[in-house]
């Protein structure tokens, strides 16, 4: 399933996460980072994103995709850039790992 998806503490991004999982298909968010989308928040302005990445030395974006990427093992990453550097920084997140204790902090106010 291929949809927009921005922060993903959202209980009806839960909700269709679960469904896909449960059902054997591939979630695979466009925009993950919310960037491309008016009005509309991005995980890289949240608080708490910015709490945590400042706590592990990893950048707001690093920590939104890690974020995304704990919730299940059927998500598909493609998030855009245009330079190396945001290249290889998305790719670090591979070796970024969120304790309970930061995704708590991260959902604790519904991911908005």
């Amino acid at each position: 399933m291929r949809t927009e998806h921005v922060q993903p503490g959202r209980p009806e991004r839960r909700r269709v996460l679960e469904l896909c999982h449960d059902n054997g298909i591939a979630y695979v968010p466009y925009f993950p980072l919310g960037s491309a989308f008016p009005n509309t928040p991005k995980v890289t302005e949240n608080a708490a994103v910015r709490a945590v990445a400042e706590r592990l030395g990893a950048s707001p974006a690093q920590v939104g995709l890690a974020w995304l990427l704990a919730h299940r093992d059927n998500i598909l990453l493609i998030p855009g850039t245009s330079r190396v550097a945001h290249l290889e920084q998305n790719l670090a997140v591979t070796d970024l790992t969120l304790s309970a204790e930061d995704i708590t902090e991260l959902e604790a106010d519904g991911g908005h």
